[in-house]
């Protein structure tokens, strides 16, 4: 089946995780700054700051999240395959039930980290999208 026949594009649901640094300190590799002189400032930061980790699905249908990787008491984890798979199954296939996809032709996108990749999150990922899962040792790569 081509992705690209039948209106697919309308069902590919692209997700992806975000860290975000609550001290304010901003991940340089995703900005550019810019100004008329360069003030050789040293900018000092700590070697581990408070950040929370968030989850997010986009598509034509609308968006799905935000989900927040944390443990009970509220802090936050960092996602491994485990914890990526429990949020599919406790998180993402209930709000998709909700919404009405559970039996309807949903692509899942997602990049190729390990914590998605792994034999156990594919696993997961073929059972809930069967033939339909966009990302590196995926259906379509």
């Amino acid at each position: 089946m081509n992705i690209l026949d039948n209106n697919n594009l309308n069902h590919v649901l692209m997700t992806d995780e975000a860290n975000s640094h609550l001290c304010g300190n901003v991940n340089s590799q995703n900005c550019r700054y810019w100004a008329t002189e360069n003030a050789h400032d040293i900018h000092q930061k700590p070697l581990h700051s408070s950040k929370l980790i968030v989850w997010c699905g986009v598509a034509s249908f609308g968006v799905i999240g935000s989900y927040f990787f944390e443990d009970k008491a509220g802090r936050p984890i960092t996602v491994n395959s485990a914890r990526y798979s429990e949020m599919l199954r406790t998180f993402l296939e209930p709000e998709l039930q909700r919404l009405g996809f559970e039996n309807q032709t949903v692509w899942f996108q997602q990049d190729g980290v390990m914590a998605h990749i792994v034999r156990t999150t594919m696993q997961v990922l073929n059972e809930m999208f069967p033939a339909r899962v966009i990302s590196r040792s995926g259906n379509i790569e």
